[in-house]
């Protein structure tokens, strides 16, 4: 049997998963740096101080990161609509970093099914989060995808 952590496919810098982890890096880095310059400053440092073959902007990743923040207001009225109880500053920067990048793939990327926003999603909250951070982003972002799929935000996506 392979050894996992060998594997070319999770080896990969240009897998999507990978690029996911650093764009949801840099997205998390900007909430303590607010501003519309910090954004490629943010991206270019985290790529330098990376290994040289970190994603460019011509990447998955820049695609992501320029998408969350140019839409960063849009996707926070969502997630607040769906967290009743939790206004969007009380949500941990983590999860709320994370349920940004995930809207954002089920609304503006078309080549990226709902599950899969979703999975990948809780993949980045066991990886980063706490212990209720994936369920807390699967809840939300559940009941986003439904209601995605049947077309309220004009985008309808299978599951």
């Amino acid at each position: 049997m392979e050894n996992p952590k060998s594997s070319p496919r999770l080896r990969n810098e240009n897998s999507r998963r990978t690029q996911r982890t650093y764009a949801f890096q840099v997205l998390y880095a900007l909430n303590f740096m607010p501003g519309t310059k910090q954004l490629e400053i943010t991206f270019e440092r985290f790529r330098e101080d990376s290994s040289p073959d970190k994603p460019g902007k011509e990447t998955f990743a820049w695609s992501i990161v320029h998408g969350v923040w140019d839409n960063l207001d849009k996707l926070n009225e969502i997630i607040a609509s769906y967290s009743k109880n939790w206004k969007i500053q009380r949500i941990a920067k983590i999860e709320l970093t994370i349920m940004r990048l995930a809207v954002y793939e089920m609304l503006y990327c078309p080549d990226i099914p709902l599950k899969v926003a979703i999975n990948e999603a809780i993949e980045l909250a066991k990886a980063f989060g706490d212990d209720n951070s994936r369920n807390f982003v699967n809840g939300i972002l559940d009941s986003v995808a439904k209601d995605t799929k049947n077309g309220k935000f004009g985008v309808n996506k299978g599951f």
